[in-house]
């Protein structure tokens, strides 16, 4: 089981219905295509960042 933390965002209308289509396109969740677009540009900001997925118990 993955261990991911929960984020509220607020973000307004017109940007919340750009991100549902865009989601909708990418067969991809709201969450999941927010998810990517964070990950991505901490990879673009931080050359040195991996996303490396661990167990409950190791952390």
């Amino acid at each position: 089981m993955t261990n991911k933390k929960d984020l509220r965002l607020r973000v307004s209308p017109k940007l919340y219905d750009e991100l549902m289509r865009w989601s909708a396109e990418e067969l991809r969740s709201m969450n999941g295509l927010v998810e990517y677009l964070l990950t991505d540009a901490v990879k673009k900001r931080n050359k040195n960042f991996s996303e490396e997925k661990t167990d409950e118990k190791d952390a």
